[in-house]
């Protein structure tokens, strides 16, 4: 397909509030070797895009400076050595930065196909969520089928997604969020109690529905606070796994009660992993979650749709914390 010189891409102007996210045009970038260019008809939202709008996650060195870590579309050329993708070819795709544009690059690995029952749209909300929840939840804390796991912000992008594949993997999930409305999706999905953290307190909950074992493993985005009461709450041997800590990075940790319960602390970043290691998560993906997507089992919970335009009021909807599921811009 004949591919333009220029696009529309969204830049952040400077650190700031979501109105300092602007259109401008820019030249169309070029696959290098190893790598496709695709022309984005989706682009996800992520809360790692708010954290670099304020200049607070910039890009690792060698990615581009336009927001946006996972895109949908089609293939429109292929840079040299590549052949497992052609021109045409509907995909989606974990970047390193670059999604909020008409056109973006990818490397090869981190390159998977479009399930058969998701629009190509839609698409864009699957890579970074389940790049995220796979290598967290199932390689790093190692759920296994007939474990618990908690899920702290089980309506988000990251909690939809966590919540559907640990049920259909054989988990019995828990999970917290904000309100009713938030609580019932969850347990709509497979979550077997979703706790009101601004009604209840999580910790008492999880205790009298487990029995007062706890859980398995816990999976937050929220930590400060929630550290003490996390390990409070995990079985012996159990796994606590952050990805985020909307609540502070610091806390108070009771090493008493880690090492008389063999507990594992741990997390991870995926944007600064190298490609080997994403491409390594990919296939993961690919032979074992994507064909949950391909039957239906599993899907991307999708809140709202925005024009590409409107990047600023996706994310002022993203840091209103209102939206239920995946925020997405289409291109």
């Amino acid at each position: 397909m004949p591919v333009p010189s220029t696009m529309t891409a969204i830049e952040i102007t400077e650190p700031g509030g979501p109105e300092v996210l602007q259109p401008v045009y820019r030249a169309v970038p070029s696959p290098a070797a190893g790598e496709v260019l695709i022309k984005v008809a989706g682009a996800g939202i992520n809360r790692p895009d708010v954290f670099q709008r304020k200049g607070a996650y910039p890009p690792p060195p060698g990615a581009p400076d336009i927001p946006g870590l996972e895109v949908s579309g089609t293939i429109a050329t292929v840079g040299k050595g590549v052949t497992s993708w052609q021109a045409g070819d509907a995909v989606c795709a974990l970047v390193a930065g670059g999604g909020y544009a008409e056109y973006c690059t990818a490397p090869v690995e981190q390159v998977l196909p479009i399930p058969e029952r998701i629009e190509m749209v839609d698409a864009a909300a699957l890579p970074e969520t389940f790049f995220t929840v796979w290598t967290n939840v199932f390689d790093r804390a190692a759920l296994q089928s007939g474990e618990t796991l908690l899920i702290h912000g089980g309506s988000s992008g990251i909690g939809t997604t966590a919540i559907q594949l640990a049920k259909n993997l054989g988990s019995t999930v828990f999970a917290t969020a904000g309100s009713p409305e938030k609580c019932a999706l969850c347990e709509n999905l497979g979550a077997s109690k979703a706790i009101n953290y601004r009604d209840e307190d999580f910790e008492e909950a999880i205790k009298e529905v487990t029995n007062k074992r706890g859980v398995d493993v816990i999976l937050d985005m929220v930590a400060g606070d929630y550290v003490a009461r996390n390990i409070r709450l995990l079985a012996p041997e159990g796994r606590l796994v952050f990805i985020a800590f909307l609540n502070g990075s610091k806390a108070e940790v009771d090493f008493n009660r880690v090492m008389r319960h063999r507990l594992k602390i741990m997390g991870s970043t995926l944007r600064p992993q190298s490609i080997a290691a994403k491409g390594k998560i990919a296939e993961h993906l690919r032979q074992t979650v994507w064909p949950l997507l391909d039957s239906g089992a599993v899907r991307p919970i999708i809140d709202s749709r925005f024009p590409l335009s409107d990047a600023a009021a996706a994310h002022a909807l993203m840091e209103s914390s209102a939206h239920m599921g995946k925020i997405l811009l289409t291109v």
